[in-house]
């Protein structure tokens, strides 16, 4: 029988194990790192996943309250009185707040530990979205969306940031699909949803897009209570770890990702994450991806409305572009990190999506079966573009203590690329085909392909100036 605990303290071995895995500081058993890894994954995985799911459906889920009941006047705008161009404002103050707190927000996680603030921000924007459903006037849906961005804004980065505590970054990638994917089964499901909700209109005398919000902000509310006392803060902490696994966990971790033990982001350490201009060639590029990313998340029920479909029938339509998303972005994350060549896959993602925007923009308004084609191509490709981009980053840290302040910068800076696609769809361009969206998503797709491939070119050459054993920057 083999001992469990197969490492000193040097990090040198210590049995008779024929399966090793080694790294520039430790060596160590790769079926005990295996096992470890699978362990991590049913505990922290699936629940991540979970409540970004409940976070991207009380974020997008005003897009389907846009159309829900439209024909009989009983829809978000008709009921507030708020204007198409007042939508969009509403939109976008949720997204400046986005940016705003993000940074502040991954500092929270790490001082008050991840259980107890996500169960926080799950509880706040939870209660907001509920009281979303009471609005009555436009400066009401406002001021909710733009607090609802406050308390949203820490949860994304945050969940990147937190797998960096768990996992070293050839593993990252999958795991942040995993997550980022909820977002497309929260587009599908929310269609549905939306579909079913939508034959609840005027019960107890509300309209469908009043339930909307108060069905789908009450869950959050609820699993708050779960999370602050289920959810893992860190592998030193686990109670389910073993003292032998907490071991291997703190060695295979040495030097590659964060640590609970971990000092402290000091003034040096954000300084010099500040003054990296190396990354803000990645923020550029996730800005690029970031457009199509909120345009569809939140325009998806108008972009399909405008194929034809009646306002219950076009949340419904949704579904199969996010469907097939979901299974894309999961495969090309796989694929990312088995190949460790995320540059290229975010990369070939985007051109993916850019030729579905492409050939949307370029087809007749009335090519509504091509163009639904079009767009689940372009849904596919844009999304699955993400999850590779975020593990090249983390991979690309030399820093672990001021990994957080560049997550949450990274994703900040998507926040203006997000902002750009709320403008985008313009509600007097539906019997045109909505050429401006399409046109601006594809452009901006193009740019982030490009970045990718100029950066790997940029970090190949500075490889090559190093040694074998000196090189530090992944692809």
């Amino acid at each position: 029988m083999e001992k469990s605990e197969a490492y000193l303290e040097d990090g040198k071995q210590e049995l008779e194990t024929k399966s090793v895995v080694s790294s520039p500081s430790v060596t160590y058993d790769a079926q005990a790192n295996a096992a470890l890894v699978r362990k991590q994954d049913v505990r922290i995985v699936p629940l991540a996943a979970a409540i970004y799911l409940l976070c991207f459906f009380d974020r997008s889920n005003i897009g389907n309250a846009r159309v829900l009941n439209r024909e009989t006047h009983n829809d978000l705008l008709s009921e507030t009185h708020m204007t198409a161009y007042q939508y969009t404002i509403a939109l976008m103050v949720f997204l400046v707040a986005y940016a705003v707190f993000e940074v502040p927000s991954n500092y929270m996680l790490k001082k008050f530990r991840p259980s107890r603030w996500i169960a926080f921000l799950m509880l706040m924007w939870g209660a907001i979205t509920m009281g979303i459903g009471g609005a009555k006037n436009y400066a009401t849906v406002t001021a909710t969306r733009f607090l609802l961005g406050v308390f949203e804004a820490g949860l994304f980065p945050g969940l990147v940031y937190y797998l960096t505590f768990w996992y070293r970054p050839e593993e990252r990638s999958m795991r942040v699909a995993i997550i980022l994917a909820s977002a497309t089964l929260a587009g599908a499901f929310g269609g549905a949803i939306a579909f079913a909700i939508g034959h609840m209109n005027q019960t107890q005398g509300l309209a469908a897009w009043r339930w909307l919000f108060i069905l789908e902000g009450l869950p959050s509310c609820v699993s708050s209570v779960f999370v602050f006392y289920f959810f893992p803060d860190y592998p030193e902490t686990a109670s389910w770890l073993s003292d032998e696994e907490k071991k291997l966990s703190e060695l295979r971790l040495r030097g590659q990702a964060s640590l609970a033990s971990s000092k402290s982001m000091t003034w040096a350490d954000a300084k010099a994450t500040l003054t990296d201009w190396r990354l803000y060639a990645h923020y550029a590029i996730y800005f690029g991806v970031s457009p199509p990313f909120s345009s569809l998340s939140l325009f998806a029920p108008s972009i399909t409305s405008g194929l034809g479909y009646t306002s219950l029938r076009a949340n419904l339509m949704t579904v199969p572009p996010y469907a097939v998303a979901y299974v894309v972005t999961i495969l090309v994350s796989w694929s990312a990190d088995h190949t460790n060549t995320r540059a290229l896959h975010s990369g070939v993602s985007a051109l993916v999506g850019a030729a579905g925007f492409i050939a949307s923009g370029a087809l007749p308004a009335h090519a509504y079966l091509h163009r639904y084609g079009c767009l689940i191509v372009a849904t596919s490709g844009s999304f699955a573009s993400i999850p590779p981009l975020l593990g090249w980053l983390t991979s690309n840290l030399h820093s672990t203590a001021a990994a957080g302040l560049a997550i949450a910068l990274n994703i900040s800076f998507g926040a203006p690329g997000q902002i750009v696609g709320v403008w985008i769809y313009k509600a007097d361009e539906a019997a045109k085909g909505y050429p401006t969206g399409h046109w601006t998503n594809a452009g901006l797709l193009l740019f982030a392909a490009a970045g990718c491939l100029l950066l790997s070119l940029y970090y190949r050459v500075l490889n090559s100036r190093r040694g074998e054993d000196e090189r530090k920057y992944a692809y």
